[in-house]
């Protein structure tokens, strides 16, 4: 039996090039198809938001889909943005935004209590309705500034406890063996391939 063959239900390039990166030979990624709509995400957890994308293109290509959710989850501040990190600041906030109103939050938060994890949930869709998941977390600190060119969202702040005091922006490919969506999406091949 080959590699599983499935279609990417997002469309944020900065994603695609990291799942890319993390499944490169695990898995044959085929790009959303253009035109298709982007699709609400509504749901009140990770694994709902994932679902709703993968079945949105499962439905649509009449194909096995791919698709994730990731949020940060803040202890000081009750968890957020969690399910809301995209849209931290507004519906139509940039990554910039959304880094401000964070460092904004936790404005006059000691070292100590900027305690936070990155969790991903990878769920692939078949046309049939099973559903193959996996999730990925890691550990980590909220940085006081953002430090680092590489990675998006909100990596030039995040420093995870097993790195070496680095942001996953100042890591570069190395912030994949580490990240949660490198584990999540690692630990789902290795489910489709037990089959």
């Amino acid at each position: 039996m080959g590699r599983p063959r499935l279609v990417l239900a997002s469309a944020n390039p900065d994603k695609v090039a990291e799942i890319t990166e993390v499944l490169g030979g695990l898995v044959d990624l085929d790009p959303r198809p253009e035109g298709l709509p982007d699709v609400l995400e509504d749901g009140h957890t990770l694994e709902a938001n994932a679902r709703l994308k993968a079945l949105a293109v499962c439905e649509a290509t009449g194909r096995a889909a791919v698709a994730d959710d990731t949020g940060l989850e803040v202890d000081a501040l009750d968890g957020a943005p969690g399910v809301h990190s995209a849209r931290f600041a507004g519906d139509d906030a940039s990554y910039t935004d959304n880094l401000d109103r964070l460092l904004t939050e936790l404005d006059g938060i000691p070292d100590g209590r900027r305690t936070a994890r990155f969790k991903t949930v990878a769920l692939v869709r078949y046309p049939d309705g099973r559903e193959v998941m996996a999730t990925g977390t890691v550990e980590g600190t909220i940085a006081g500034r953002p430090s680092g060119v590489g990675g998006f969202g909100y990596d030039p702040v995040f420093v995870p406890v097993e790195g070496d005091g680095r942001t996953f922006a100042e890591m570069g490919d190395e912030k994949h063996s580490l990240s949660h969506r490198g584990r999540a999406f690692r630990t789902l091949a290795r489910h489709l391939a037990a089959g």
